[in-house]
């Protein structure tokens, strides 16, 4: 039994709000999406990255990285994780300062 999110493929046709956990921003508009188990690195115009740094979904840490806030799992160890804790989780480093504004989100979305 085969499910949507299986048949397609998440490299050609990945949903931004969805499947990334977070992304960074480099040079000449190169963003680099992070997912469970992937990264992509993508080009986008200056349209595309606009509408996507002004998305309510995701959140500035530091530099060029934001995380989707719809998919973080838990903040310990001035770290956000994605999924379980383990050895397999994704994790991104955030400042204190930040970890309190982020969790005031979180707690805004869960109400």
């Amino acid at each position: 039994m085969s499910s949507l999110l299986e048949a397609r493929n998440v490299y050609e046709d990945f949903e931004v709000e969805t499947d990334i956990l977070f992304f960074k921003v480099g040079d000449h508009d190169l963003v680099i999406f992070h997912g469970r188990n992937y990264n992509i690195k993508k080009r986008m115009t200056a349209e595309q990255l606009n509408r996507l740094l002004s998305s309510n979904s995701y959140y500035h840490v530091y530099g060029g990285c934001y995380v989707n806030l719809n998919k973080i799992s838990s903040i310990e160890d001035d770290c956000i994780y994605f999924g379980e804790m383990g050895l397999y989780a994704k994790s991104v480093r955030v400042p204190r300062r930040k970890q309190e504004s982020i969790r005031h989100l979180l707690r805004g979305l869960s109400s």
